[in-house]
């Protein structure tokens, strides 16, 4: 019996139309567009929606401005609902809604932040999709066949949600109570948490930074392989939108990554290629810096039509070739 991801995240905004516009250029798929209400989906069926910040169906934001509203999880099976009812009943905002069927109805609640959150039976399914093989030496997986070249990317999945906390240890205890597992940590200051003991290296990064409130700070989807990262990253950039950090590399998950403002609320972010962890894993701990969050990054990202770093002339058809 486990949580098996993020099913669904709910943002508001004012930014109305810029939203609409942001979420087709990431790739997700439109599936409703009203006055009221936007609504679009990953590959895997894992779902976006935006809402106007006045719209009375949704919990209290946990910060002001556009941002994070409410968290969908998903469960394996009724047992899990059954078992996440019983965690939460004496939660603040707590509502069950379980139906009578087994894969019927949800439970809410709000996390020690605010936060909204939902669990549900999941209503995700298979993408269909594999990333590239690759060449590792001694380990050939790839053969009489290039790697991919995306020109966007079309996101699989949501992959993980990070916010800041004001309340780490609190937040923490919170959440591993419900079933999820401690992956590493910066002591005191942060903790990475996967659903369950088998799976991704986080769905959830709890951050706590000296006198920053408890907020959103991304939304992590995953796509195929390193090249859409770069297809997306570049096409977003091709786009006009604004890079916050990327593409580039965490050591700690070992996951590429490349990060946008998101008129949402908060970042954005293309991951691929994250460690799966299994209950053999250990948690670690580490110091804060920047070397931690990231082995090497490209801060302003790329130009999409150079595909150099903005403002460096290209230097002809080879970069060997001088002008």
């Amino acid at each position: 019996m486990a949580i098996t991801g993020v099913d669904a995240i709910t943002y508001s905004t004012d930014r109305w139309d810029e939203s609409r516009r942001f979420f087709a250029d990431w790739g997700l798929k439109p599936l409703d567009d009203t006055p009221h209400a936007q609504l679009w989906e990953t590959l895997t069926g894992a779902q976006v929606a935006v809402r106007k910040p006045d719209d009375p169906t949704l919990p209290s934001p946990i910060e002001s401005g556009p941002t994070l509203r409410e968290v969908v999880w998903g469960v394996a099976e009724r047992a899990d609902l059954d078992r996440l009812a019983g965690l939460l009943k004496q939660a603040p905002g707590f509502a069950d809604q379980r139906g009578t069927g087994d894969t019927e109805g949800s439970v809410r609640a709000r996390d020690p932040h605010g936060l909204g959150l939902v669990f549900r039976v999941t209503q995700k399914h298979a993408a269909g999709v594999t990333g590239s093989p690759t060449n590792p030496w001694g380990a050939v997986a790839r053969v009489d066949a290039a790697s991919p070249i995306y020109e966007r990317a079309t996101p699989v999945d949501i992959g993980h949600v990070v916010l800041f906390t004001d309340r780490v240890n609190e937040a923490e205890a919170f959440y591993v109570r419900l079933g999820f597992v401690a992956s590493d940590r910066y002591p005191g200051r942060g903790v990475f948490l996967r659903c369950a003991a088998e799976g991704p290296h986080h769905h959830l990064f709890l951050l706590q930074l000296p006198n920053k409130p408890a907020g959103i700070n991304h939304v992590a989807f995953a796509v195929r392989d390193i090249h859409e990262v770069f297809g997306g990253g570049l096409h977003m950039s091709r786009c006009g939108w604004k890079t916050q950090l990327g593409p580039g590399r965490h050591p700690i998950s070992s996951a590429y990554f490349w990060y946008f403002e998101n008129p949402c609320g908060g970042l954005i972010e293309y991951n691929a290629d994250e460690d799966h962890l299994t209950g053999a894993w250990q948690a670690r701990e580490f110091e804060p810096s920047p070397t931690m969050f990231a082995e090497w990054a490209i801060d302003g990202g790329l130009d999409g039509q150079t595909r150099r770093q903005p403002n460096a002339a290209a230097s002809g058809k080879f970069l060997t070739e001088k002008r």
